[in-house]
């Protein structure tokens, strides 16, 4: 029985002053850095064997905060970031494959980004809702498969996320490796519609506050057969 642990960025800047982030690559905020540490100490009694990440630093800053603040969580290993990047401008500097006894992989993984905005990218979600109306702004945060202008639909983020989990994170969980996700609210939303096999109708409605720890038991078929959520 493998342990899935997933759990959105902690507090960003943006999240701070209620922008729409998306894709742009903004830190945490002093908050978020203390979420992400409380998160930590919630989890240290868990035993992480590898961690995935998006390539945004909110969450990539999440996961290091998390694997280093308990040192037990990493059960004695160093946390070693895994470039998931082809461009010949990283200098071979992934061309080191690891020692597992020793270090527990971060992979960095577009897929696993945030949903993208598009042309909401920046503005203040109040003052968006002022102009454009309260209604189309919910639609375009909570419907499906409606996507703001130039962005992504929630739709749109499963098509990337789902396939990313299926072949290359599930097969860590059904050979027993413990696995931290550390992501965004509708990567995870993505991720968590497949797990517990979630109608478009009830994943709109699933909310994930920053930095809390959701933990499922998977089985070695990949099935979830319990959740917890540490709050």
């Amino acid at each position: 029985m493998a342990k899935l642990i997933l759990t959105r960025h902690g507090q960003s800047l943006w999240n701070a002053e209620n922008k729409f982030t998306g894709w742009v690559d903004v830190p945490l905020s002093e908050m978020g850095r203390a979420e992400a540490t409380i998160a930590s100490c919630k989890l240290r009694d868990y035993r992480v064997r590898v961690c995935f990440t998006s390539m945004l630093f909110r969450a990539i800053e999440t996961a290091i905060i998390i694997l280093t603040e308990v040192d037990d969580i990493c059960d004695g290993r160093i946390p070693i970031i895994k470039h998931d990047i082809d461009d010949e401008d990283w200098h071979g500097w992934d061309q080191y494959n690891g020692d597992p006894e020793q270090e527990l992989p971060v992979y960095t993984v577009a897929a696993l980004d945030e949903r993208y905005y598009g042309e909401l990218q920046g503005l203040n979600k109040a003052e968006t809702a002022a102009k454009f109306g309260k209604e189309q702004v919910q639609i375009w945060r909570r419907s499906y498969d409606v996507a703001p202008p130039g962005g992504e639909s929630l739709a749109d983020t499963v098509k990337r996320t789902v396939p990313f989990f299926q072949e290359r994170i599930l097969k860590h969980l059904i050979a027993g490796d413990d696995v931290l996700i550390a992501a965004h609210g509708n990567s995870l939303r993505s991720i968590i519609k497949q797990l517990e096999n979630l109608s478009e109708e009830e994943i709109v409605k699933v909310e994930l506050g920053t930095a809390i720890p959701i933990v499922y038991d998977i089985d070695a078929n990949g099935q979830v057969t319990n959740k917890i959520i540490l709050t």
